[in-house]
């Protein structure tokens, strides 16, 4: 039998806010009146000073930082920060980049406050890896070269196995799906030698860091060159890397722009 915690009277409130990629023009109308109006701000180190400054003068800021390869705060002491917070009446906003439910750990922390009788409210973001392809005008689904897209994580739990990189390629090769790869980076040499069991060497890849920001940084490459590139950019996290045909036109286009400049300083 399943058993529901009794929700606390006289408590305060919690809501889960995607904060989007960066960019505060991309905020939801929700997700901006949540942020307002919140009195204490848990926020994560993903989401821009530009969007902190849009809570009230009045309002606690807590920065919970969880970001690859950086000292993180646990994820069990945010939980009860936020417990604490509510029961003594505030109105809290769980602040978090992107989308609180792709890779945000939001439904972990929905479990926990429920379980403890805290309601909790959900406002979707822009998630990291739609807004990172748009700024590179390029679509995550196209009838002529992606029937599908999957959001996957590069960074796996510790003590899981992680994600099946081959029999994926092998899928999406199949299938023509376009792969949106998050926390990759670091992982960026395995990931590319799995991939290529499944998926052909040429296939077009970009790698996107800060997307929507004014120091968002790109690289357009094929799956063979992916770690050569991401070493020779230096590209680092947050980016996110995505695989498939739908780059291809933008891959032509860079080797048609370096080939011009190749001819024209001969």
């Amino acid at each position: 039998m399943q058993h529901h915690a009794t929700p606390m009277t006289g408590q305060g409130s919690c809501t889960l806010v995607g904060a989007g990629p960066g960019d505060p023009e991309l905020l939801t109308l929700k997700a901006l009146k949540a942020i307002q109006a919140a009195t204490v701000l848990l926020v994560d180190d993903l989401v821009s000073d530009a969007i902190v400054a849009l809570a009230s003068p009045t309002a606690r800021i807590i920065p919970v930082g969880k970001r690859g390869g950086c000292k993180s705060t646990p994820q069990a002491f945010i939980e009860k920060l936020i417990l604490m917070a509510v029961r003594e009446g505030e109105t809290v906003v769980r602040l978090k980049g992107g989308d609180p439910f792709v890779f945000g750990r939001g439904g972990e922390e929905v479990a926990h406050l429920q379980a403890a009788g805290v309601h909790v409210t959900v406002v979707n973001g822009i998630t990291a890896g739609l807004a990172a392809v748009t700024s590179l005008g390029v679509p995550l689904t196209h009838r002529d070269h992606a029937h599908g897209v999957v959001f996957v994580t590069g960074h796996a739990k510790p003590g899981d196995t992680g994600t099946d990189w081959r029999a994926l390629a092998s899928t999406a090769h199949q299938a023509r799906l376009t792969l949106v790869i998050y926390m990759g980076v670091s992982g960026a040499a395995q990931i590319q030698c799995e991939l290529m069991r499944g998926l052909p060497a040429s296939t077009p890849v970009a790698v996107i860091q800060n997307a929507s920001l004014p120091n968002q940084r790109h690289a357009v490459c094929t799956l063979a060159r992916l770690h050569a590139t991401i070493e020779h950019e230096q590209l680092a996290s947050p980016s996110v890397i995505v695989v498939g045909d739908v780059m291809r036109g933008l891959l032509e286009l860079q080797l048609h722009r370096h080939t011009t400049q190749t001819v024209q300083a001969a």
